[in-house]
């Protein structure tokens, strides 16, 4: 998908270092998320997982040929609602100096796009309590807070 200046595609191999630098640029989620080369196999490793998963899908938004964003769908299927597909949307992130930009609410679209195409039933996802911004953010591109999320932290 192309917007403006911003093309939203399949991220590839060689993006994974630009993603990195992305996800270690937040400061909310705690995550761990670094630009140490040391980290680099482990992140290599989880986008072979990513990749070769026939729902999951890891995008990037460029610009000027420059990763500035990321986002990860996941296609999930139940038995309730009849059979029904989701697209689960994570880890959205805008490279903060390219905030505020229209980038993020294209990739979103894009997404939203996608599910359409394939027939989903919905396009969900969750948002840590904490960023306030990005609640308004989705709340601005139609989504509605409709369920409460729980986590157990394994590791």
């Amino acid at each position: 998908m192309q917007g403006s200046d911003i093309v939203i595609r399949a991220a590839l191999r060689e993006d994974v270092a630009a993603i990195a630098a992305i996800l270690a640029g937040d400061t909310v989620g705690g995550h761990g998320d670094t630009t140490d080369p040391a980290a680099l196999p482990g992140y290599l490793a989880a986008f072979d997982r990513i990749s070769a998963s026939p729902n999951e899908t890891l995008y990037v938004a460029e610009r000027g040929g420059e990763v500035v964003a990321t986002c990860q769908t996941l296609v999930t299927t139940t038995l309730s609602g009849r059979g029904g597909s989701s697209m689960i949307v994570e880890t959205v992130f805008t490279r903060p100096d390219c905030r505020g930009q229209g980038i993020g609410a294209t990739m979103i679209r894009h997404c939203i796009e996608e599910a359409k195409r394939e027939g989903m039933r919905a396009v969900q996802l969750t948002s840590n309590a904490a960023r306030k911004d990005a609640h308004r953010f989705y709340e601005r591109l139609g989504f509605a807070q409709s369920h409460l999320g729980f986590k157990l932290k394994l590791k």
